[in-house]
């Protein structure tokens, strides 16, 4: 696919105002995240701290994402968009005030994280929602491909920034940074035009508002099978497959031995990885069932790899394959979760796709270093790709059946395509020639074959049963097979009496078997043949 289409999304105005606003944005954010690890850390010389603030970040999640599913279907988005940034802005103004004064110390760090997940949970469905009529339904799967992009090259700009800024100036500076990057996302908000936004379905008025609740979402959700096993299956990846920077820290201090180093070195790789995985996802026309089915194949099977790697390198070069699947399969789920489902529900559906994120990272995390502690990350690795590859395989068998076993129309019609019917063809008939000879001339020794002086059956060879021309000695029934010119392989029997046959008696003249002496006789002519 051509270059521009990587990058079709960008075709439309309002998403690229909004595209440019989200990549400050992310460089923000993702500094203000280095940042409070960095004071946390500092503070307490505790990374149990220092992944509480994570924890209470990624919580809120699990409980306020249905609600700001809701909202995202009830009320118009614009206005929640833009209180959201102004209470992430005033956050981060408070961070850098508690960096800058000391003043209510760790708790008021942990207490602004709470706040910030819960403004994150409400507001992801809304904008996840309102982002998609930006773009018509045909560049939909693109942008979302290119938001992830721009998550993974503003995750690696801005902890290379912060790690630059905290080390001269300290945290402060890159919560401030923060705070005014969400200007960006406000003044985008205002320069959208709405005339040239594309709603994918119709406003929620009436009785839509009145059914606009959790119940009826999780309600619509158990009906839509083919979702469920999509989101299913993300679970499953996210949770086993995809909390590597649990197993990467396990590998580096244990059997890679590579340490600190190490461990920057393959999280840098991963985010790599990452940016390739979006770059990918967006040279797709469209991104599918089977996509995902193939990329969490993928990146199951590199995983059982990673386990087995002997070195760094070699698994940095494995880990890099394998964010870029991960980022395929979300973008994935993404897409089809809203290409597949009501537009009025679209907000509550975003909401599980987030919840079921959030999920996988709060079991898989623990349960991946439980099992490196006490099993070890080699065979953790392993078993962990293993369940993830069966999954996958079983969620790709039902899959197919839910969508009419699509899978098995398209491998009929590959086969039955003249580039591989032909191909086939032509190695079952050269088959064919080869085999039939032997049998042929096997049949023939054995008519020819008689007592030998001790009283066994001597059988001739083939060519001196077989004459290649002139008249039959065997039994009288016409002439025996004869060789293609240039071949060097016999004609069948069938096919050298059926020419000298008349047209009328060939198809009739099956060759038949005596059940007494096992001797192959054709039937008679009809009446009026000259041959008979």
């Amino acid at each position: 696919m051509a270059l521009g289409a990587t990058f079709a999304a960008l075709r439309h105005r309002n998403y690229r105002i909004w595209a440019g606003a989200g990549f400050v944005s992310v460089i923000g954010t993702w500094m203000q995240v280095l940042g409070v690890n960095w004071y946390v850390m500092s503070a307490t010389g505790s990374a149990t701290s220092m992944g509480l603030t994570v924890l209470l970040q990624a919580l809120p999640t699990l409980v306020l994402s249905v609600w700001g599913g809701a909202l995202a279907d009830r009320v118009p988005a614009k206005p929640l968009l833009i209180a959201a940034q102004a209470t992430h802005a005033a956050l981060a103004a408070g961070l850098a005030v508690v960096a800058v004064t000391g003043a209510g110390g760790l708790p008021a760090i942990y207490v602004i994280s709470l706040v910030t997940g819960a403004v994150s949970a409400i507001e992801g469905p809304v904008s996840g929602r309102w982002s998609s009529t930006l773009v018509d339904r045909e560049s939909l799967g693109n942008a979302l491909a290119l938001g992830s992009l721009t998550n993974s090259a503003g995750r690696i700009l801005g902890m290379s920034l912060g790690a630059v800024v905290v080390a001269a100036v300290g945290p402060a500076l890159l919560f401030a940074s923060n705070a005014a990057s969400f200007v960006a996302v406000v003044v985008a908000l205002f320069a959208v035009r709405e005339g040239e936004r594309h709603p994918g379905g119709p406003a929620a008025t009436g009785p839509d508002r009145a059914d606009g609740g959790i119940r009826a979402g999780f309600r619509y959700l158990l009906g839509q099978p083919v979702v469920l096993v999509a989101l299913g299956l993300s679970f499953v990846l996210g949770s086993l497959g995809r909390n590597y920077q649990v197993t990467m820290a396990a590998m580096s201090e244990g059997p890679l031995r590579a340490g600190a180093s190490g461990y920057g070195l393959l999280s840098t790789v991963f985010a790599v990885g990452t940016v390739v995985g979006a770059l990918l996802a967006a040279r797709r026309r469209e991104l599918g069932y089977g996509i995902l089915v193939g990329a969490g194949l993928l990146a199951s099977t590199l995983q059982i790899v990673a386990g087995l790697v002997p070195g760094t390198v070699s698994f940095a070069a494995v880990i890099l394959p394998v964010a870029a699947a991960a980022v395929i399969i979300d973008t994935t789920v993404g897409t089809r979760a809203q290409l597949d489902t009501d537009y009025l529900m679209r907000g509550r559906v975003l909401a599980a796709v987030a919840v079921t994120g959030s999920v996988s990272a709060a079991v898989g995390a623990p349960l991946l270093g439980w099992l490196s502690e006490h099993a070890g990350p080699r065979q953790t690795l392993v078993l962990a790709g293993t369940i993830t590859a069966v999954a996958t395989a079983v969620a790709g068998v039902t899959l197919d059946r839910l969508r009419e076993r699509r899978l098995g129309h398209r491998l009929a019609l590959v086969l039955a395509a003249p580039a591989v019917r032909r191909p086939v063809g032509r190695v079952a008939s050269r088959a064919a020639r080869v085999v039939r000879p032997a049998r042929i001339g096997f049949a023939a020794a054995r008519r020819v074959s008689g007592p030998g002086p001790a009283g066994l059956s001597g059988v001739l060879p083939v060519a001196a049963a077989v004459p290649l021309a002139g008249p039959s000695s065997l039994a009288g029934r016409g002439p025996s097979p004869v060789a293609r010119p240039g071949t060097g392989r016999f004609r069948s029997r069938r096919a050298a009496r059926a020419a000298q046959d008349c047209a009328a008696c060939a198809p009739h003249r099956a060759p038949r078997r005596s059940r007494l002496t096992g001797a192959a006789r054709g039937a008679p002519h009809h009446e009026g043949c000259p041959h008979a």
